[in-house]
């Protein structure tokens, strides 16, 4: 399968700097792919701790459920990811090969194998055959050194056409820490959780607890936030992991979530989940646009973002901005169909800065022209004023366009 790269894809990277305590290797052992690196192997020396959000689909992944059953320990010894096959939908076979993938990295990581946290993505229903990680892990702690995190944002891609990775500093007691993340995930992307894979690291000496709670926090309006097709994945996890190394340089621990030494580092560490969210959506499958919905004079937040969800899923909507037509009768039809609280004769819509309807009818002062020169830009702002609160909300998408039906009809051949 070709893929055409996203027109948001980078012309270059910067180099993402090193974690203290997180090292990283990869690998290309014929899960699916040829010719290409499909297993990513991560070792925090010492131990991490770790916080974790998993999809709530009741089909989950086996990767899914060792995760979820292991993350009450809050310590992390290895991560081990691969892609090409989900091992989801395996029955008692996908149960067998999470056990035996963390048996042969803990025994080469040197941790239990409760320590060591698993993600898989690709094609689901196909078993999943654990013995190639046997043949590679030894080599992967072997080799595994500071940094990488690029060769590590390759080697978890799928239907992607780029890598993501986004970085950030913040000081935890006057001691800057450091945050990266990677992500993957182009479609089969509708939040309940999160959506795909993403694993963030960071020296800051903070409690799994605390973590936790940043995570399960930050996620609300970042990954759970958008949508590419409106369909979630069995086997979307978000991992963080904090290695506590930045203590040695004086950064104190933190044990509570409200402890005010954590302001900077929590702006950091939303601001970088919402960058790779925003990062899946420009790679969503076959897409051309980035768009952004805002509905404001809801209700509630909650009835914001459902009526949000209701336009960004539609493929009425998504489609007319695929072929850059103004059609904001379709943006009307979505928020009549969401099933919120909303007043036809108070609703009023924009297309970037051009304000297309108001007062339950097209703008008097409506112009086509300037309306279709919005959405000809690669990003749109679509924004809908309910008038009848002070609920607000934003969600992101993307296009759908006739790429998307190309990659998921060949995605298995």
């Amino acid at each position: 399968m070709e893929l055409t790269p996203s027109p948001f894809a980078p012309a270059s990277y910067p180099e993402p700097p090193e974690v203290a305590g997180v090292r990283l290797a990869t690998v290309a052992a014929g899960i699916k792919y040829k010719g290409r690196t499909d297993v990513l192997a991560v070792v925090f020396d010492g131990g991490a701790e770790v916080a974790g959000v998993f999809t709530k689909s009741k089909c989950a992944s086996a990767p899914v459920d060792w995760c979820k059953q292991n993350l009450g320990h809050g310590r992390a010894g290895a991560l081990l990811v691969n892609s090409g096959n989900a091992n989801a939908f395996t029955g008692k076979r996908g149960a067998e090969a999470v056990k035996l993938s963390a048996d042969q990295m803990a025994a080469a990581a040197g941790c239990t194998p409760e320590e060591v946290y698993l993600a898989s993505t690709g094609v689901i229903g196909e078993p999943l055959d654990a013995t190639k990680f046997g043949a590679v892990v030894d080599g992967l702690v072997r080799d595994a050194v500071s940094g990488r995190f690029l060769d590590a944002a390759k080697a978890i891609m799928t239907t992607d056409t780029f890598a993501k990775v986004a970085t950030a500093t913040a000081k935890i007691g006057g001691v800057e820490t450091t945050l990266v993340g990677i992500a993957k995930g182009s479609g089969m992307i509708a939040p309940d959780m999160a959506t795909m894979l993403s694993f963030v690291f960071t020296d800051a000496p903070i409690k799994a607890a605390v973590l936790q709670k940043l995570l399960s926090r930050g996620v609300k309006d970042s990954f759970n936030a958008i949508t590419v097709d409106g369909d979630t994945s069995t086997s979307d996890t978000v991992l963080a992991f904090a290695t506590g190394a930045a203590a040695t340089r004086g950064a104190p621990e933190i044990a509570e979530p409200g402890d005010r030494r954590l302001f900077a580092f929590r702006k950091a560490f939303d601001g970088l989940l919402l960058d790779l969210a925003h990062q899946v959506v420009k790679d969503g499958e076959g897409a051309r646009k980035f768009v952004s919905i805002t509905v404001e004079g809801a209700t509630s937040k909650a009835s914001a973002r459902k009526i949000g969800m209701a336009i960004a899923n539609s493929p009425l909507v998504k489609t007319a901005i695929a072929g850059e037509d103004a059609n904001w009768g379709r943006v009307v039809m979505a928020v009549g169909k969401a099933g919120e609280p909303a007043d036809r004769d108070r609703l009023a819509i924009w297309f970037g800065d051009v304000r297309v309807a108001v007062e339950g009818e097209r703008d008097p002062d409506y112009s086509e022209a300037a309306a279709s020169a919005v959405m000809k830009e690669p990003e749109i702002a679509i924004r809908v004023d309910l008038g009848l609160g002070k609920g607000r909300d934003t969600v992101w998408t993307c296009d759908l366009t006739k790429g998307y039906i190309a990659i998921n009809g060949d995605y298995r051949s």
